[in-house]
């Protein structure tokens, strides 16, 4: 029975992770706007982010926020 409730709550807290990856995007966005970055930062900024939202789409919300969290450390939000 335990092992039941705790699956569950497993279960039922992975749409809640899901939605730290959107936030992410957004301010990874914003910071964007006005980052003061070389090309090859911003566009490293850039595809990471890209590759972070494809794998939030994907349904591979550690990979996304692994690479979301790279680019959010170059921005130094």
């Amino acid at each position: 029975m335990i092992a039941l409730a705790l699956a569950f709550s497993f279960a039922a807290a992975g749409p809640a992770f899901a939605n730290r990856c959107p936030r992410d995007m957004a301010a990874i966005d914003r910071a964007l706007q006005s980052a003061q970055l070389s090309a090859s930062d911003r566009q490293r900024v850039m595809d990471l982010r890209q590759r972070g939202e494809a794998a939030h789409e994907a349904g591979n919300h550690e990979e996304s926020e692994r690479l979301l969290d790279q680019a959010k450390e170059i921005l130094k939000i």
